[in-house]
């Protein structure tokens, strides 16, 4: 396993993401990304799966302190006192003691930042959190959460694919020696379609998506959380560590970014960075 170091944290660079799956999907398929290799799994108390997901790191043959866990915030729970109180919720939910890393899940613009923050350091001084971090933070946001965290922050979890340009805010998270975090890593599903990444694929004996989340590990700060609810698509989106993109490669893939690239953009989303 590939890993990357952020401000201290050992991360694996390969995750497994549990968004919009069921539990009773997301039980067995933490199982069997568990079983395929996977150590770094990704859940959120919006998504509702947990239980789901504690029930199966308890049940694996792995051991908890072999496990990257990381749960996050949703964005009513985000004052003082009741982000502590849901962040236990949350433990007690995935039947541990601490996650390795605990996000604020989006930004909330109804609630003091420096709040929010400090509640979040806290959660790391009780034992709750060994490490912690953001997600669809912009880089105005990046820069407001770093001078305000008495803790380093370890990540920013955000939307990153081959078709969208994130090179402010990496470039941002690169400053503060934090990592990328990359969720939709293949661009549900769209990079399958692709002909520049099936063409690369060709010559690697690999499918679009095993290059789009190999282009994603070798830019070295960039963790990729795919997810999948089909055990063979688990087992394929692990099997990325037996080749490597050359630096043509890399760029062609690069230049798949597209104005219109980003797919994640919910009502509440923040003012995205725009990228040249």
């Amino acid at each position: 396993m590939q890993y990357v170091d952020a401000n201290g944290a050992q991360m694996p660079a390969l995750g497994f993401g549990t968004f919009e799956l069921s539990s009773d999907d997301a039980k067995a398929m933490v199982d069997t990304a568990l079983k395929t290799g996977y150590r770094h799994i990704d859940t959120a108390q919006v998504y509702k799966n947990e239980a789901a997901v504690g029930a199966a790191i308890t049940d694996s043959d792995v051991a908890r302190e072999d496990i990257f866990l990381t749960t996050k915030v949703w964005t009513d729970h985000f004052h003082g006192g009741d982000l502590q109180a849901s962040v236990k919720d949350s433990l007690n939910k995935l039947e541990t003691d601490y996650v390795d890393l605990l996000l604020l899940h989006w930004p909330n613009p109804d609630v003091e930042l420096e709040e929010t923050i400090r509640a979040l350091n806290d959660t790391v001084d009780q034992g709750m959190a060994r490490y912690i971090g953001i997600s669809n933070f912009t880089t105005s946001h990046i820069d407001q959460a770093v001078a305000a965290s008495k803790h380093p922050l370890a990540t920013n979890q955000v939307e990153y694919h081959p078709f969208l340009n994130q090179t402010p805010v990496r470039d941002t998270l690169g400053r503060h020696n934090m990592a990328l975090t990359a969720y939709c890593p293949l661009a549900k599903g769209k990079v399958f379609g692709n002909d520049t990444l099936t063409a690369i694929g060709q010559r690697h004996s690999k499918n679009g998506g095993q290059v789009a989340l190999r282009w994603l590990l070798q830019h070295g700060d960039v963790i990729a959380i795919p997810r999948s609810s089909n055990p063979q698509h688990v087992a394929n989106n692990f099997d990325i560590f037996d080749f490597e993109l050359s630096e043509t490669e890399m760029s062609q893939i690069t230049d798949l970014h597209t104005p219109d690239g980003r797919l994640i953009n919910p009502s509440f989303a923040p003012d995205w960075d725009n990228a040249a």
